[in-house]
């Protein structure tokens, strides 16, 4: 994968402060000065993870560089700031530290992973920082951990995400496996961390109530790659597919190894719905996925993305999460036109601009890439469309996308 580094550190390097005037008098899409509003992106731009974190920081870049084309708010010109997580929760926390320090940022986009989300939650919320992620699914996020009760608390007034649940996905796909795939044993593992260890419950819960029968259960460590012990052990127990909370880079040689044990599919969330899941696996025809969202390929409302994606240049694919961070991004662009339409033409400074922007949320509704897109009272989407793919001749093929109630 080759990075697209020029564009922005340009943008980086050029960030002016909220409230300030742009030297040359203005930028592309209409006269005179421009206040400059900096959204940040936080994704894993190196690493195992980097070609989804790519394609989210590719994504957001484009949103602004759209929204400043088409003037869409007067007077604002909109920049990114991305940071490099490196899919490590330690580092998420320092990039909200620099985000927050940054008086420029008005709202974050991301991050990828839910463990790395949950370090940088509460000091966005201290600061009144508005979070929109395109990736987490981890229910307890935003509903806290009493949700698998019906005891559902929003956590943080300062998160939203253009991603539905875990609870959503992890049932999508055990009532895929079972009435679509008519798959009734299955072997459970997960690699413990938040995203795939709740996205395995949820599949667990789903598929024991539509009357399938769990055969097995292992968890395993992320950073591993020799899976063999676990697979002979899948071998005994007559599963006929084995469910993966986790995301591709173990899922992949993690497949690989159970093909060569026995012959049955691996089937995991949207962390291993990535063409490098099929790259790494040379062993993944018929393998299976759920992502949020119906390709985006498919979506009338996503013509435009694809093609002004094309014409950015990019050189690294939109990927999973392309339209739901171009959405994601999106909602914090449309914040900040609320709160510069409610505040005479003019946004905040400081503190009180993020503030407006926080407030503006609630307000959020727009027809996006990935659909129509608003938040409930959790700040999660009100989009519950999912799909579930397979591997077919070396490629993601969508075989049945739904909105799935639980």
């Amino acid at each position: 994968m080759l990075i697209l580094t020029t564009v922005l550190t340009t943008g980086a390097l050029t960030l002016t402060a909220c409230g300030s005037r742009d030297d040359d008098g203005g930028s592309e899409g209409g006269g005179g000065s421009k206040t400059t509003v900096v959204i940040g992106v936080d994704a894993p731009l190196t690493g195992d993870l980097s070609a989804l974190g790519l394609g989210i920081r590719n994504s957001a870049d484009l949103a602004a560089k759209i929204a400043n084309k088409e003037n869409v708010v007067d007077g604002i010109e909109f920049k990114v700031q991305p940071l490099d997580d490196q899919a490590q929760p330690s580092v998420g926390q320092q990039n909200a530290s620099k985000f927050i320090g940054n008086k420029d940022v008005v709202g974050v986009v991301g991050p990828l992973n839910s463990n790395v989300s949950q370090s940088m939650q509460k000091p966005f919320a201290d600061a009144g920082l508005t979070q929109v992620s395109p990736a987490n699914t981890g229910t307890e996020l935003t509903q806290g951990d009493g949700w698998k009760k019906g005891d559902r608390k929003r956590q943080f007034d300062t998160f939203f995400r253009t991603a539905t649940t875990d609870q959503i996905q992890g049932a999508f796909a055990a009532k895929y496996l079972y009435n679509e795939a008519k798959i009734k044993k299955v072997y459970t593992i997960d690699d413990q961390k938040t995203y795939g260890a709740g996205l395995a419950a949820s599949f667990k819960d789903t598929f024991k109530k539509l009357g399938g029968k769990l055969v097995g259960n292992d968890n395993i460590n992320p950073d591993d790659r020799d899976f063999n012990a676990v697979t002979s052990k899948i071998k005994s127990t007559g599963a006929e597919a084995v469910y993966y909370g986790g995301e591709y880079p173990a899922a992949a040689p993690l497949s690989q190894s159970l093909k060569g044990s026995v012959n049955i599919p691996l089937m995991g969330g949207d962390g291993i719905y990535s063409a490098d899941f099929i790259s790494l696996n040379k062993k993944s025809q018929g393998d299976l996925a759920t992502s949020v969202g119906k390709p985006v390929e498919q979506l009338d409302s996503a013509k435009k993305f694809i093609s002004d994606y094309k014409a950015a240049g990019y050189k690294d694919a939109y990927e999973a999460y392309g339209g739901g961070t171009y959405d994601a991004t999106w909602s914090i662009i449309e914040a900040v036109k609320i709160a510069v339409e409610d505040n005479d033409g003019k946004l905040p400074e400081g503190d009180d601009g993020r503030k407006a922007v926080l407030d503006a949320m609630s307000k959020v509704k727009f027809d996006g890439v990935t659909g129509p897109v608003s938040f409930d009272e959790y700040g999660d989407t009100t989009n519950t469309m999912m799909t579930a793919y397979e591997v077919d001749k070396g490629k993601w093929t969508p075989k049945l996308s739904e909105a799935y109630k639980p």
